[in-house]
């Protein structure tokens, strides 16, 4: 009986990462956009026009990753003026951070933003309490892949709980509910302080294309200081691997 479990095994291959620093994601991949500014100006307010968050702007130029859906639709528009690259290094400590720029060759993170209790208490190991808060569940399936035999993102120390009495922080994705308002609010008091919080997934970032939904209640984000912005529709799992260790200080991000 063992045989046949060891073929298939075999089969398989190495799926192990070792260097989670080292990954290159395929070209197919839509991580973050290239913008340039051209003469084309037609092309680039279609595709500004056409975007249905109002993530992208032609006057002045820019593109706003925590309302995109990552669909590539305004890079077949105007690709003299927008291609997507297959970066996953998207996370930002600040929501002005996820806005880019022609010129921008990354997503900045500032170093200055992060509180030092993040990098003292939890630098070491990290427990987070996840909440679905009216999400697809899409982002909540990224994160699961974070522990998977893939990433092995357990090597560092960091890991989800299921009792935001034993987490260090919470990690929301979807665009909070007015269902889901008071659940999220009674979580986050339940963690014991010092403690972080993290927004997974565009929805979260700013509520995607529900954001003008009378269903949808975001106080939440406007009442409480956000330590990780981690945009995607969903978030790759190595944007929110990439993201927390860049938080955390384990590296530095170009």
């Amino acid at each position: 009986m063992i045989l046949p479990k060891i073929r298939v095994l075999r089969s398989h291959g190495t799926q192990y990462i070792p260097d989670l620093d080292a990954v290159e994601l395929t070209s197919e991949f839509q991580g973050r956009p290239e913008l340039t500014d051209t003469e084309d100006h037609a092309a680039l307010e279609r595709a500004a026009a056409l975007c249905p968050t109002g993530a992208l702007t032609a006057a002045p130029f820019a593109l706003d990753l925590g309302r995109c859906l990552f669909c590539g639709e305004c890079a077949r528009r105007a690709p003299r003026n927008i291609r997507f690259t297959n970066d996953y290094r998207l996370g930002s400590p600040t929501r002005r951070g996820l806005v880019l720029r022609p010129g921008m060759e990354r997503v900045p993170f500032d170093e200055r933003a992060v509180r030092s209790d993040v990098r003292r208490f939890f630098r070491q190991s990290l427990q987070l309490r996840e909440v679905c808060a009216g999400g697809d569940g899409s982002v909540e399936m990224e994160l699961n892949a974070t522990g998977n035999v893939n990433f092995d993102l357990g090597r560092f120390g960091i890991g989800f709980t299921a009792s935001p009495r034993h987490a260090d922080g919470v990690a929301v994705s979807g665009p909070v509910t007015a269902a889901m308002a008071e659940a999220l609010a009674i979580c986050w008091e339940a963690v014991a302080e010092p403690k972080l919080l993290i927004a997974c997934g565009t929805e979260a970032c700013s509520g995607g294309l529900f954001a003008e939904s009378r269903a949808i209640d975001r106080r939440f984000f406007q009442e409480h200081h956000v330590d990780l912005w981690l945009p995607g529709a969903p978030m790759h799992p190595m944007v929110f691997i990439d993201g927390i260790r860049t938080l955390l200080g384990h590296k530095k991000r170009d």
